[in-house]
This record gives C-alpha cells, sequence and structure tokens, in this order.
C-alpha cells in the first residue's frame, strides 16, 4: 500500500532565469501527481509538497539534479491520505498521473515572486552560492539546548512567524512580534520595539527555517550584535527531543493537517498551550474566521471553530496584538 508523504524544503541561491524554473517544477509536479506550493526567485526555491512516497522520492532526486538546487534537504513528515482517484479526461483519454493525489492539499501552485518570503527585503537580501550573506549563525537543535544552558535566562527566542502560529506552540519565553503576516516583521523591529535585545544572543526560529535566513540577516543588518537561527526550524528541533526540550505545544503548518504534534520518549501528546480566541478554553486547534471573505486565523475550542472573528460580526479576537500579548 502506498504511503502518503509531505515535503518542506527551501535552498537559497542564485537563479538566473525563474520563470523557465517555474515552468520545469510545475511539470515535475504533475508528472508525479504533487500537489502544493512552490516559489520561485532569483534568491532560490521554497515549496511544500505532498504526494506518494515514491513520487517524493523521485520528485526530490530531480529536483537536486538542478546545479543550485543540489543542496536542497528536504525534511518528510507524514501525510493524511489521499484524495478520492477520479477520471481527467482530455480529447477522450485519461491523462490523470499514474500517481496518487495529497489529500492535504487541494491543488498545485507554481509561482515566480520577487521574494521566497515577502519580508518587503528582496532588493537587501543578497545571496550567493552559500546561501543569504550576512544571516546568523546556524545553531543545532542541541546546540541551542546548550547555549540556554551556558547562558541561561539571557538568551531569547525570537518567534518570526505569526502571531497567531505562536499561539499554539512556542519556545520558553519566546519573543512574539505582534504581527499577522511577514510584511510586519520589519515595521516592528524598525520601530524600536526590541532594541532592549541588541546585545543579548537572540536565537530566531521558524517552522522550517526559512523564515530565519532573511529575519536573522535583517536583525544583523539593523544592529543585533549575537543573533543565531535555529537549523531547520521547528520542524527539526521537534523530531530531536519530541515533547521533551523547550518547545510547548504544537506546530502550525500550511497544509490541511494544521497542526502537528511531536512526540515525547513515553509517546506522551503534546501541551496544551493555545487558548480559544471566544472561551479561553484549552485548545491546540487552528481555524479559519467562518466570514469566507476574511483570512484571520485563531485558536478555537470545538464548540467555537465555525466563528467569525470580531471584525466580521462574531466573537473571536483575532487581532495579532491580542495573541501576542496573551504569549507574553
Amino acid at each position: 500500500m502506498s504511503e502518503s508523504k509531505i515535503l518542506l524544503y527551501y535552498v537559497f541561491a542564485p537563479v538566473a532565469d525563474p520563470e523557465a524554473v517555474r515552468l520545469w517544477q510545475r511539470e515535475l509536479c504533475e508528472s508525479l501527481g504533487l500537489r502544493g506550493r512552490i516559489i520561485i526567485s532569483p534568491h532560490g526555491i521554497n515549496g511544500t509538497v505532498g504526494g506518494e512516497l515514491d513520487a517524493c522520492k523521485l520528485y526530490a532526486r530531480r529536483t537536486r539534479e538542478y546545479g543550485p538546487f543540489s543542496g536542497i534537504e528536504f525534511k518528510w513528515s507524514d501525510g493524511t491520505g489521499f484524495a478520492d482517484d477520479t477520471a481527467e479526461p482530455l480529447h477522450g483519454v485519461d491523462r490523470r498521473a499514474p500517481w496518487r493525489r495529497s489529500r492535504d492539499f487541494p491543488r498545485l501552485s507554481v509561482k515566480v515572486r520577487d521574494e521566497l518570503v515577502a519580508f518587503g527585503l528582496a532588493d537587501e537580501t543578497r545571496v550567493d552560492a552559500n546561501g543569504v550573506v550576512g544571516g546568523g549563525t546556524h545553531l543545532s537543535p542541541q546546540a541551542v539546548n546548550d547555549l540556554v544552558a551556558q547562558r541561561g535566562d539571557d538568551v531569547v527566542f525570537f518567534d518570526g512567524r505569526n502571531a497567531y502560529e505562536a499561539a499554539v506552540g512556542r519556545f520558553e519565553n519566546a519573543v512574539v512580534p505582534a504581527v499577522s503576516s511577514t510584511h510586519g516583521f520589519i515595521e516592528e523591529i524598525d520601530s524600536g520595539a526590541f532594541d532592549d535585545l541588541k546585545g543579548r544572543p537572540v536565537v530566531t526560529y521558524c517552522t522550517g527555517g526559512i523564515r530565519c535566513e532573511i529575519l536573522s540577516a535583517a536583525m544583523v543588518e539593523r544592529g543585533f550584535t549575537e543573533v543565531y537561527q535555529l537549523d531547520g526550524g521547528i520542524v527539526r528541533y521537534g523530531e530531536a527531543f519530541g515533547n521533551e526540550g523547550l518547545w510547548h505545544g504544537s506546530l502550525a503548518v500550511f497544509d490541511g493537517r494544521e497542526t502537528v504534534d511531536f512526540g515525547g520518549e513515553e509517546g506522551d501528546p503534546a501541551e496544551v498551550v493555545g487558548r480559544c480566541a471566544v472561551c479561553g478554553s484549552g485548545s491546540n486547534t487552528l481555524v479559519n474566521c467562518a466570514d469566507p471573505s476574511c483570512r484571520a486565523r485563531f485558536v478555537a475550542c470545538p464548540e467555537h471553530r465555525d466563528e467569525r472573528c470580531t471584525e466580521h460580526g462574531g466573537a473571536a479576537d483575532a487581532s495579532p496584538e491580542t495573541a501576542a500579548n496573551a504569549l507574553r
């Protein structure tokens, strides 16, 4: 029986013709029945795709064959299964790929953008064959624990994700900027809100590591003197330590799973750190505002998972300021 898998990956490397790479990547994914989201820019590639195990293996191998992408490190996780298999007729012939489709992604999207992560720093970001120029020092999960053991409370964890993601899981005593998208990070940093951290060891972290590549370089550029980034992101930390390390709660992901948990040595469930935006009860479930025109996300308990945010007549406070302040 085939296995459903999800790949999370990125690499920063100069790409001379992003549009040609986009066409190649779309054709490759379609031939393997993969679904997900891929962004290509002059700075590299960033993607999350899902499908059958063997299809994912072929995708990883063929993508690495392209010189600038040879150093990609793929992070593997289990998908939740496959969509119902249906025919795709064209001129009387069934044209569907000989692979089952992941049900964790509704479709395949492959786009060219100015940035791999939309911080608004396309002109500031510099990339060479070794990756982002001027970024923070990479630390393995064990090295992060060692730094905390050596430097104690002087170490600052800086969350490079949106506030709603941090609402269901984060590192101990993390600084969580009150932002709902990556566009807001640089404005917050430039405002001086975190100037008191400039002389302390700051460990940036995000889901798989890509946001911290840019964020850490931006922080160094703005005068932070000791900046680190968690190599491989929360995903790698969870693989290394499960629920036994410095991470608390669940990890928000951008596919049909919504959140994932890391098991402990005894298989213990993840700590519930999220609080329903309506009633305040414990929950690690993220939902969208029930208004179809709204993109707000918030934590909800089973009773309030179909609630609207306050801006659209509901009772759920989905503001990033409220989410960030609740974590402090």
